[in-house]
């Protein structure tokens, strides 16, 4: 089972919370405002490795988190 430390909560299970996609940036290439949104929106990498994450603990303090996780091996780094 995959654990969160909430910085409010502590330790939680991931249950509590509601992923919020990865937190990533637009590529400058893209000049666009719109295609900048829709980049940044539904265009995802997909990171097999550490990936940065935003959370939602839903179930507790109900504050967004920005964590650190291995998506290989489903630990949490921070």
């Amino acid at each position: 089972m995959l654990w969160i430390p909430c910085p409010t909560c502590g330790r939680r299970p991931v249950e509590e919370y509601r992923f919020g996609g990865e937190l990533r940036g637009v590529p400058d290439r893209i000049t666009d405002p719109i295609e900048r949104d829709v980049d940044y929106v539904w265009m995802f990498d997909n990171v097999a490795g550490v990936t940065t994450e935003r959370w939602f603990h839903q179930a507790g303090c109900r504050r967004w988190l920005t964590v650190r996780r291995d998506t290989t091996t489903d630990t949490v780094l921070g």
